[in-house]
This record gives C-alpha cells, sequence and structure tokens, in this order.
C-alpha cells in the first residue's frame, strides 16, 4: 500500500482537480463533521509518532494546548536541513495538497484558524509549488472564511526560511516567524503554551501531517496495524550513500533496516564492498556497524541500549551517554550507507565542520566545543594528530551533551562520540600515522 508516495511521478496531481479525482481532501470533509477531540483521539489511536527526528506521539503533543486558549497557531516545520535527509523536499514536490489537507485537519483538531508552513530558504522549487497550491485552495474553498463550506475560517501563510540550520529547531524557527534572531528558546514554557506571537502553538514536521489524512479516511486503529505496536502507519526514508538505488521509499513503520538497504534501495552497489557502518536517522544519530542493522527502522525497536558508554570529563566526574549497541534512532528518516573501505575519521570530521558551521553560538559549550571538535577531528583526518587527540575529543564532546538549550549540542556529540566508539581503531591507527611533531608551541 502507497499512501504518502501514491502521487509520486503524477504531474498533474500538483494541481488541486486532479487531487480531488484522486479522493483528495475527502479526509477534510470527513474531518469538519468530526469533533476536534475525535480526531485528536483517532490520531493517538494511529499512534502516529513524529516523523521530523524526535519521534514523539502527535496526537499527544496535540492534547497539551491549553483548554482555554483563543488563539492557537499550528507551524508546519519544513525546514529540512539534517545532512542525509530530503523526503520532505519529496514530499512537497509530488503532493503539496495532501500537505495542504494534513494541515487543514490538524489545525481544525487543535481549534487554530492559522497555519504557517516554514520552508527551507533553498528549497525554491518546492516552495513555488506549495505556494501555488495555497492559492488553488484559497480559490476552491478548502481554505478561507470557511473550510470546505464548513464554517471554519481557515489562513495559510508559506514562510521561507534563510538557510540556517538551527532554525529547524522548533523555537528557534519560531523566532524566525516573528522576525527575530533564530535563536532556541529556553523550555519551559514549551511552545504548546507559549509560541509564535506568545500565543499556543503546535509543531509538525511535513510527513507528520501528510500522514493525518490516512488516519481520518482508514481510521486509526487500522492504520495503527500498518506499523509496529508503539508506531503505527507507514514513513518515508531517504536513502542515499553506497547503495545501488538510492532514493525516496515508503514503508510499514517497524520493518527491518536491513531489509531496506537489501530490498528497497537494492543492495551495496559493490557486491565485494559489504556494509561498514549505516547512519539511521540523519547525521546527527550514533552510526550502526553491519552486525547491528536488522532491528526493526522504529523509534522503539532502534532506541534500545544494551550497553551505556562513559567518558571521564575529570577525576571523579563521568559523563555517561547511551551510545550503546544498538542506541540510536530512525530521527528524520534519512539512511546514509557507507561501505568497506570508507574513511570513517574523515567522514566524522565532515560532520564535526557541519556543526560547527552551523551553531547558532548562543550557548557556550556548543559554540566552543562543535569548533573543537571540527578542529581536533579534520587535523586527525588530514595526518597530524597530537598525542591526547582522542581523549580531547572525548572530553569535548561529554560537555557538549546536555548542556546547551537546544538539541544540537546533543547533535554534535552523539555521532562523534558514536564513530568513535564504533571505530576506535580507525582513529587509534590515523594517530599512530600522524606526521606531526611537536616544535614546542602551544
Amino acid at each position: 500500500m502507497k499512501i504518502l508516495t501514491k502521487n509520486f511521478g503524477n504531474e498533474q496531481a500538483k494541481e488541486i482537480a486532479t487531487y480531488e479525482k484522486l479522493g483528495g481532501y475527502q479526509a477534510l470533509r470527513k474531518a469538519v463533521r468530526l469533533k476536534p477531540a475525535q480526531i485528536i483521539d483517532e490520531v493517538k489511536a494511529g499512534s502516529l509518532r513524529g516523523r521530523g527526528g524526535a519521534g514523539f506521539p502527535a496526537g499527544v503533543k496535540w492534547g497539551f494546548l491549553p483548554k482555554d486558549a483563543e488563539t492557537i497557531y499550528l507551524v508546519v516545520n519544513a525546514d529540512e536541513g539534517e545532512p542525509g535527509t530530503f523526503k520532505d523536499r519529496w514530499l512537497m514536490y509530488w503532493d503539496p495538497h495532501r500537505l495542504i489537507e494534513g494541515c487543514c485537519i490538524a489545525a481544525y483538531a487543535c481549534r487554530s484558524h492559522n497555519v504557517y508552513i516554514y520552508i527551507r530558504g533553498e528549497l525554491f522549487k518546492e516552495a513555488a509549488i506549495l505556494e501555488k497550491a495555497v492559492d488553488e485552495a484559497y480559490r476552491r474553498g478548502m481554505l478561507g472564511n470557511s473550510m470546505v463550506g464548513s464554517g471554519w475560517a481557515m489562513d495559510m501563510a508559506v514562510h521561507r526560511g534563510a538557510g540556517a540550520y538551527i532554525c529547524g529547531e522548533e523555537t528557534s524557527l519560531l523566532n524566525s516567524i516573528e522576525g527575530l534572531r533564530g535563536y532556541p528558546r529556553l523550555k519551559p514554557p514549551f511552545p504548546a503554551i507559549k509560541g509564535v506571537f506568545g500565543k499556543p502553538t503546535i509543531v509538525n514536521n511535513v510527513e507528520t501531517l501528510m500522514s493525518v489524512p490516512a488516519i481520518i479516511e482508514l481510521g486509526g486503529d487500522a492504520y495503527a496495524k500498518l506499523g509496529v505496536e508503539g508506531e503505527g502507519g507507514q514513513r518515508c526514508i531517504a536513502i542515499s550513500g553506497h547503495v545501488k538505488n538510492p532514493g525516496v521509499y515508503e514503508i510499514p513503520c517497524g520493518k527491518s533496516l536491513k531489509a531496506i538497504i537489501d530490498d528497497d534501495a537494492g543492495g551495496m552497489r559493490s557486491p565485494d564492498k559489504p556494509i561498514k557502518g549505516v547512519i539511521p536517522g540523519g547525521s546527527s544519530m550514533p552510526v550502526l556497524l553491519a552486525h547491528e542493522i536488522d532491528v526493526p527502522y522504529s523509534v522503539d525497536g532502534l532506541g534500545k541500549s544494551e550497553k551505556i558508554g562513559e567518558v571521564e570529563i575529570s577525576p571523579g566526574k563521568k559523563f555517561i551517554w547511551a551510545g550503546g549497541t544498538l542506541r540510536s534512532s530512525p530521527g528524520s528518516g534519512a539512511i546514509v550507507v557507507m561501505e568497506e573501505g570508507t574513511d570513517m575519521v574523515a567522514v566524522c570530521a565532515r560532520l564535526m565542520r557541519f556543526y560547527a558551521h552551523e551553531s547558532c553560538g548562543q550557548c557556550t559549550p556548543c559554540r566552543e566545543g562543535s569548533g573543537w571538535l571540527a578542529k581536533i577531528c579534520t587535523r586527525l583526518a588530514e595526518g597530524q594528530g597530537r598525542p591526547g587527540d582522542l581523549q580531547r575529543l572525548e572530553r569535548a564532546a561529554a560537555q557538549i551533551g546536555g548542556n546547551t538549550i537546544c538539541a544540537l549540542g546533543d547533535a554534535v556529540t552523539w555521532p562523534m562520540l558514536g564513530f568513535l566508539t564504533k571505530f576506535r581503531d580507525e582513529f587509534e591507527a590515523r594517530l599512530a600515522e600522524s606526521t606531526y611533531v611537536d616544535e614546542g608551541t602551544p
């Protein structure tokens, strides 16, 4: 069964007339005959978990809104900037009206009359497609003073970002919409209590909202059965790297990560080069080894931890991180497959440079620490490692994780410690081969 990708390849499906002929907006018409609380109950029954990274149950999130709130906003996080992630741009490109329909249902369920779609600035084509679709929806009466004739007013706007990775963090995104600098906010209060313009706000990922019409069409229980216990339905994954068929695929939640690589992506591109490592959910998620990938591709399936990693920061003080054998996450749905022969030290260094560049600079541990990680890891990759560099990497990462306002601190910590734990022999070998000569300078 194809739900999210059934219109892929159909250029006409971007037009509202064709979308309606294919059954589009029927779920919205059904939803407005229900009470908002009934829709939330269906989404909870469907076990829909956020597809943007955190994997938080969508229905539960909607239930956090204050019951007496007069003004509520729904904000769509379409700022897809995680390295390796490209599924949301495909969803918006091929099926913009499904996103609009999902937004309308979710906004109605949350008692909101206003929707902002915050789209990454580099997604020029997708933004133009969305803006055209929104205009069509207004002209057809899906949006406006009476959404599909229900009497419920619904306004929607596409808001362009400016290419800052940090604005994928929900509170930075809200600041950006307000015209402020994209700095993360302290929580609490959470956006559901005080969000954009100081009003209660729900922030959901593109794919999360595009899954909502299917829940209304099928019913929550039926939708849940398409997936696995605790995570219902189907999801999109973006698979890249050393596989035969990279691309965007729709899979049932809980399908084996190994089966996704072998069946959907066609296996490895070179038969004589097996899997060396897999990043399962975007660059911020800890890497997995080849023998660790025969696990369910779900939040719970990838989140199991058989052991705990420890880093000694200073005498008597340790940083404990869940960097065990299976501790990772599907995150943003981006699977990056690396074959034998891949230089893992160089891969890690590249990621560290990305996070150092994208740190907003608000928090000292992230601002300074990410720069140190990038500098040290890069010199290791270039054969200029210095004695003690591996311990420096461990300690620097440990002092970032858990000490920042937003999750970017963890996003740099997890891959650093993940690569260093899983491929420590490569780091040690690179250090042993170093041509660095200590001339007594700092």
